[in-house]
């Protein structure tokens, strides 16, 4: 963590390339937040450069698993992930039959729930109290408590050795903007990490950014590396038919 504790002292954040932002950072059997919502806004290159590394037995924080071949569909392809902390699998056949297998690890959540435990984490709050899941498998061996008329689930926070988030632009110093539904997710995950890695499509330099246009600043986020051409696959194109 010293090299985090060195970017955030004011040192150079940027990096040549994907792999070369996660060295010294990834590690066998790391729990890791991956920013993204479906396929829209996900760190295409460094989950490539984190299947490159060989790292394993990964604990993964993502609202969804990507697809078959793409995003962290990748990784599951290499069985780089024993656990998924996830929301919404349904695209990926992979993760599917891994999981009815019993290959995979699985904890599921409601989205919002999912969103709210890793906002937690990045504010430093343990746990809280939510009525969603209530009265289903999502709150079997989870503390309930009733206030006023309701009964709520206790759900604890999410944070993560590595955070791997993607975003529009970024300044020298780390302040990120994001793009429309690329800011699902990716900003809780970056504040939930112990050391995050943004990968952006434009950089530019400190003062360009008009500080009422930045979405996360730049404390939360330890090495950056630019991706001006990101593939950005569509999940299921669907068009209007002539």
């Amino acid at each position: 963590m010293a090299t985090a504790t060195a970017a955030r002292g004011g040192r150079n954040k940027v990096y040549p390339g994907a792999a070369e932002a996660l060295a010294g950072l990834v590690a066998d059997g790391q729990t890791l937040a991956v920013g993204g919502f479906g396929l829209c806004g996900i760190p295409e290159a460094l989950i490539a450069a984190l299947r490159d590394s060989g790292v394993k037995n990964l604990t993964v924080i993502s609202n969804n698993a990507g697809v078959d071949g793409f995003g962290l569909g990748q990784l599951l392809e290499t069985r780089q992930i024993r656990k998924m902390i996830s929301s919404y699998v349904g695209e990926n056949k992979e993760f599917e039959r891994q999981f009815l297998a019993g290959e995979l690890e699985l904890e599921f959540n409601p989205q919002g729930t999912l969103a709210e435990r890793l906002r937690a984490g990045g504010a430093g709050i343990p746990a809280f109290y939510t009525r969603t899941g209530y009265g289903t498998v999502v709150a079997e061996g989870k503390e309930t408590r009733r206030f006023g008329e309701h009964w709520y689930v206790l759900e604890t926070a999410l944070t993560a050795d590595v955070a791997l988030v993607k975003a529009y632009i970024a300044d020298r110093a780390g302040n990120l903007v994001f793009r429309k539904t690329a800011r699902n997710f990716n900003p809780a995950c970056a504040m939930a990490g112990r050391v995050c890695v943004a990968e952006v499509e434009k950089l530019v330099e400190v003062g360009e950014i008009d500080p009422d246009h930045v979405h996360l600043p730049g404390i939360y986020v330890d090495r950056i590396v630019v991706n001006p051409n990101p593939e950005k696959r569509i999940e299921q194109r669907t068009v209007r038919a002539s």
